[in-house]
């Protein structure tokens, strides 16, 4: 028998592994009980061939403190203890560190499921082979429109292909393949298009999230959608749906995009673990992130002291799961968190505000997002529409680093808004009640 036949698959992407202990941890932190992380986004590296104008942690070059191939390995023991069913391997570009086949390893072993999200632009035939023979079962492609505008966004003239010729080179070693795609102001009408392709190429699975303003994206801002947009963006979602559906191709909408309105079931009743609707942030509640220096966050779309709890050099992963406060922020907050629109909205807790990914980094505070399909809408009826505006810069030079925005409401009638001008608006709130203690000390021992 060949060694990729002998080797364990388990289900991933739609169907995660079942949890090794129950649905909460033995533990308790402060007399509550803690619940268990079944997905792991570990970044091996922030080391990257490509320097896409949308990326959230400005990747490109290795942190200078990263993990050790030993300091790693012990990690993913400690992911296993945690309960954790599934780990995905992003970067930067995860193949650029030069052990990642034997961690990728290392967790099969430990019997999670290994997954990985790539650029693709290295994912040569021979790359792909040793990858799915280490265990990696799944591998997400970033294709992020046509080819043109995938190859702006991703700053490399020829990436698109490049991506393509991976997605059959991981396809060609026995891997399971899918697609994830930023919904941006350039890719958004390529979507019916871009789908008919990448059925040819024979992926499973296709998820789709919107570009957030944060990173390099707020020097490219731009290329963000409107809130107001969403109206037209759920327009061409309603066919793609559709038409993937029909192809066999399970739609996988990001927790950025949402919520609430006619399309939520449709676009969500394939997911097993949704009711079809979406039923809030995961964040610090089933998904732990690790950056490559060891640092613990909620979201792996988030960085800063205010997401990330401590570091595993100096506390148990176990610990800081249970009570670094930038993680347990996300299970003990209620209503009261929530403010603007968010606060007095019918879904608010269900939703809490959507994805604090997109808000945080947007307003300064999570609990106000304004890309939802479901106020956009609200806002509609009132003949009114909200946009985003810049209002200070970012700090080029620090991953994940957000500017601050306001978002203005106005009249949806041109003539109405060159007579009235702004409506209100909705001014940055920066900070919320999580106090860090500094990097790697989260709380108290």
């Amino acid at each position: 028998m060949r060694l990729n036949e002998a080797r364990r698959r388990l289900p991933v992407v739609d169907a995660l592994p079942a949890s090794r202990s129950r649905r909460y941890l033995p533990q308790q932190a402060d007399g509550v009980a803690v619940p268990q992380p079944n997905l792991c986004v570990w970044e091996l590296t922030l080391a990257c061939d490509h320097r896409c104008l949308h990326c959230g942690p400005r990747a490109g070059e290795a942190r200078p403190d990263e993990l050790t191939t030993e300091e790693a390995l012990k990690l993913v023991g400690e992911l296993a203890e945690l309960g954790v069913g599934e780990v995905v391997l992003i970067g930067g570009e995860a193949y650029l560190r030069n052990d990642f086949i034997l961690i990728a390893r290392a967790i099969r072993d430990a019997g999670m499921a290994c997954t990985m999200t790539t650029g693709g632009l290295g994912l040569t035939a021979k790359r792909a082979e040793a990858m799915i023979e280490s265990g990696i079962q799944s591998v997400n492609v970033s294709i992020d429109g046509l080819a043109d505008s995938h190859d702006y966004v991703r700053d490399r003239k020829g990436s698109w292909e490049r991506a393509f010729q991976a997605l059959a080179n991981v396809k060609a070693a026995g891997g399971r393949i899918c697609v994830n795609t930023q919904l941006n102001r350039r890719s958004v009408h390529e979507l019916p298009e871009l789908l008919e392709l990448l059925a040819d190429a024979g992926i499973a699975a296709w998820q789709l999230q919107i570009t957030c303003a944060h990173g390099n994206a707020v020097e490219n801002a731009d290329i963000v959608l409107q809130p107001y947009e969403y109206l037209d963006l759920f327009k061409v979602l309603d066919k793609v749906a559709v038409r993937a559906r029909q192809l066999g191709i399970i739609i996988w909408p990001g927790n950025n995009l949402g919520y609430f309105g006619p399309l939520e079931h449709h676009l969500r009743k394939q997911q097993k673990q949704y009711s079809g609707h979406f039923t809030g942030c995961h964040a610090g509640k089933r998904t732990v992130s690790i950056e490559s220096n060891g640092m613990v966050k909620n979201c792996p779309s988030l960085g800063g002291p205010t997401n990330t709890g401590g570091n595993v050099r100096e506390h148990s992963l176990k610990e800081l799961w249970a009570r670094a406060p930038q993680l347990t922020y996300f299970r003990h907050r209620t209503k009261d968190d929530l403010w603007g629109y968010c606060h007095d909205c019918y879904y608010a807790e269900t939703c809490m505000g959507g994805c604090t990914a997109a808000s945080e980094p947007l307003l300064g505070r999570p609990g106000n997002n304004p890309f939802c399909y479901h106020r956009a809408q609200e806002m509609d009826k009132q003949g009114l529409r909200e946009r985003i505006e810049l209002v200070k810069g970012a700090d080029t030079d620090t991953p994940f680093s957000a500017g601050l925005f306001r978002v203005v409401r106005e009249h949806a009638d041109p003539k109405l808004r060159a007579e009235h001008g702004v409506v209100s608006t909705d001014e940055p709130r920066v900070g919320r009640d999580v106090e860090p203690k500094g990097p790697g000390r989260p709380y108290q021992q």
